[in-house]
């Protein structure tokens, strides 16, 4: 789990991994010290090389992830996957039926993982446009499709990992 001292390497990874969208670092120095529940920072050799920010949505049974940055030195591990694997076993996330994040459909990377991550733990992956271009982002930012992968029971999630 991440703590607020993380914030500022857990900013300078989020820099450095396009095409993640840059928040300020204040907004990730909060989510390490207000969300650190459903966030995840890993490390190599002292060094920050992973990390997921997410949240329980608000009156819903859905975790949703905002970000997986992994740090090239750490890439052809399977981070990425291992700590969705993590992030979904904790007790904050207990309850949650569904993993939500967004991703453009120019983001091969993010697909590749969220459905390898899907067959891992036996849900399926839906998709569909959810914030658009233009309607959203004022022409600024291409559409975020809302992808959906059902979680198993938590003893079902276990052994599928």
């Amino acid at each position: 789990m991440p703590n607020a001292t993380d914030g500022a390497d857990i900013w300078a990874l989020v820099k450095n991994c396009k095409p993640l969208d840059e928040n300020s670092m204040y907004c990730n120095v909060i989510q390490a010290d207000h969300f650190s529940d459903t966030c995840v920072v890993a490390e190599l050799d002292g060094e920050v090389v992973g990390w997921i920010s997410g949240h329980m949505i608000p009156t819903k049974n859905e975790l949703f992830v905002w970000q997986v940055a992994v740090s090239p030195k750490a890439r052809g591990l399977g981070l990425g996957k291992l700590m969705l694997l993590e992030l979904i076993e904790r007790d904050a996330c207990d309850g949650a039926t569904h993993l939500k994040t967004t991703i453009t459909e120019s983001n091969a990377a993010s697909w590749a993982l969220f459905r390898g991550f899907a067959r891992a733990i036996g849900g399926t992956l839906d998709d569909a446009p959810h914030f658009q271009r233009h309607a959203h982002f004022d022409g600024r930012h291409p559409t975020e499709h809302l992808v959906s992968v059902s979680l198993p029971d938590g003893k079902e999630a276990a052994r599928a990992a």
